[in-house]
This record gives C-alpha cells, structure tokens and sequence, in this order.
C-alpha cells in the first residue's frame, strides 16, 4: 500500500471516530468506504472490524458512566447465539433484497409513529441483539439498526451513544473473532491497524467533548437526519444491484 493511502486511512480513523462518538453512528459506515478505497476486498471487512472494535471500546471506556447496562447486557447475550447461528449459516436471501428491506424499515421507524422501546423485556432485548448482530455478519449494517432501537428506547443522548457503544463493540469483536478462526491472517497490516487504533481514540476524545455540549433536540435531529441518508442509502444499493 502507498504511504499517502496509509496516511489517508489513519487521518480518516480520527474523523470517522470523532462523527460516531458525538452521533452513536456513521463513521463506521464512512471508515469503510475509505478504506475500500486502498484495501484488498480480502482483508477489507476483518481490518475494518478490528479498527471499529477498538474504537467502540475506547468510546466505551470513556462514556462508561452512561451505559444502560440493564439493556445493554441482554442484547449483547443475545448477540452471541446471533454470532453462533451467523458463522454457520449461508443467507440465501440476495443481498440487494436485505439492503431494501432494512433501509425501508429504518425510513419507517424514523417517521412513522411506533410505541416506546423503553419498556421492552430482557428477552426482547435479546432478540434485537441476536438478529442484528447475525445481520452485520453478512451486510454490516447493524449501526443504524441499533440506533433505531436505542434512540426511541432512551431520552438521554449520553445514553444513546454510550450504550451502542458497548453493543457496537461486541458485535465487532464476535465478527472479528469468527474472521480469525476461519484463518484470515492481518499480520502485515498490524502497524496501520494500531496507528488507526490511536488516531481513533483521539477522535473518540474530540467528539465526546461534542457530545457533552450538543443540544438534545439538535442531536436527534441531525441523527434522523443521519439514520435517513443511511436508509437511502441502502435502499439505492439495493436498487441498482437488481439493476446490474
């Protein structure tokens, strides 16, 4: 790889950082892209999971206080029979359809009127984190789905970021550890993984310091606004892969 493309990659780490401490989502998605860019497709998606668990612990590590553990404990139980059933299963669903369907219902939990999450069951909680931890093995989209559920379960911004961070960081950690038994090796990309870790890190510090001084109605906002992009998003890829 260029040494300008690994600057760029280590440079894009603290900003994609940054966006998801302060918003709970979207550097995620924006760090993949980059990194497609500069990446074989080979090692693009376990790199990325390691990058992502480390920034999701670090944020965790700092927002700590602000986990809703009572929630956060059965989604992420529930993540690991996702994570068992995902390893060994093959989705015979096509991938444009699933893009369809989770950006059309991500579109209507935004807009359309349902009850609170809040008062959801432990078991229910469990299920949420079964199902989309075993879809981000297969389409990686289980950010905006967390948020979906997270945003409209707490009222407290803190709360949103700081549990998705935990959730986030197992889901990642489950993919990552599955890529590795199934023997994908990343020792040559060791040295950009830890620098991306670093730079992450101090864009986990720089948008927490945004977060704390985020207005609440302007934080929900700018995340419908983010979840909607994300959505339509989706929903294009999913179009023109039936296209193509």
């Amino acid at each position: 790889m260029p040494l300008w493309a690994s600057f760029g990659l280590i440079i894009a780490s603290f900003f994609t950082s940054a966006l998801t401490a302060a918003f709970a989502l979207g550097g995620g998605v924006t760090l993949l892209a980059v990194m497609s860019l500069a990446l074989p497709i080979a090692v693009l998606i376990p790199l990325h999971g390691v990058v992502q668990f480390a920034s999701n612990a670090g944020r965790l590590g700092i927002q700590r206080r602000s986990v809703r553990w009572d929630k956060a404990l059965p989604f992420i139980l529930g993540g690991l029979i996702g994570a068992a059933i995902g390893a060994k299963t093959v989705v015979t669903l096509p991938e444009e359809i699933l893009r369809l369907l989770l950006g059309t219902f991500i579109l209507a939990t935004i807009f359309l009127k349902l009850p609170s999450l809040g008062r959801l069951k432990d078991w229910q909680y469990g299920l949420a984190g079964a199902v989309t931890t075993f879809l981000s093995m297969f389409i990686g989209a289980s950010g905006p789905l967390n948020a979906v559920l997270f945003t409209r379960a707490f009222k407290d911004r803190k709360q949103v970021v700081a549990t998705m961070a935990s959730v986030t960081a197992s889901q990642h950690a489950l993919k990552v550890a599955a890529f590795l038994a199934a023997g994908v090796a990343l020792g040559p990309y060791a040295l950009l993984a830890a620098a991306m870790i670093a730079t992450g890190f101090l864009g986990t510090l720089a948008g927490t310091r945004l977060l704390n001084h985020l207005d609440e109605r302007l934080f929900r906002r700018l995340l419908a606004v983010m979840l909607s992009v994300l959505a339509v998003e989706l929903i294009r890829r999913g179009v023109f892969g039936f296209i193509r």
